[in-house]
């Protein structure tokens, strides 16, 4: 997605990559050194996301994140970077990678998932660097339900930081 920011977290917040990776937006997660993150975040255009306030401090861009839960930490960084949280996977990135999802016919995903999705779902994504194949699960809903509720949470509060 053209314009959105782009995100770097540090060990810290593995869950929080993932989930903003589910929201669209491009989330890499580094377990190296502070400088490595640092120069990374720099080079690559990066916000950097950490737990550690040193760490924010010596950061280009970067947000403390102060939260201590999962949904009060997305929904601060929404709040605290002005963004608008949308709760639909539409184009959601790779949770395992950060790869693009692409489409997928039922016939390219038939021997890629197990035969019962195969036959029952009805829309298929395909990572283009780790080759996942992602549709339509129980699951789904369960995400979409978090998305809400990480929407929600935005809309209501000034500030989230728990």
């Amino acid at each position: 997605m053209v314009g959105m920011p782009r995100f770097i977290c540090d060990a810290m917040l593995g869950s929080l990559a993932r989930w903003l990776r589910f929201f669209g937006y491009d989330c890499t997660f580094s377990e190296a050194e502070d400088g490595e993150i640092l120069l990374a975040s720099r080079r690559q255009g990066r916000w950097l996301l950490t737990r550690d306030g040193e760490l924010a401090a010596r950061g280009q861009r970067s947000v403390h994140i102060r939260s201590r839960g999962l949904e009060d930490q997305i929904a601060e960084v929404f709040e605290r970077l002005g963004l608008e949280p949308e709760p639909t996977l539409d184009s959601a990135r790779c949770g395992a990678c950060n790869g693009e999802l692409r489409g997928l016919s039922r016939d390219q995903a038939s021997g890629l998932v197990p035969p019962f999705v195969a036959r029952t779902a009805s829309r298929f994504r395909r990572c283009t660097s780790c080759g996942r194949v992602y549709w339509r699960g129980s699951h789904t809903d369960r995400i979409l339900a978090t998305m809400r509720r990480i929407r929600s949470l935005h809309e209501r509060t000034g500030t989230v930081c728990r």
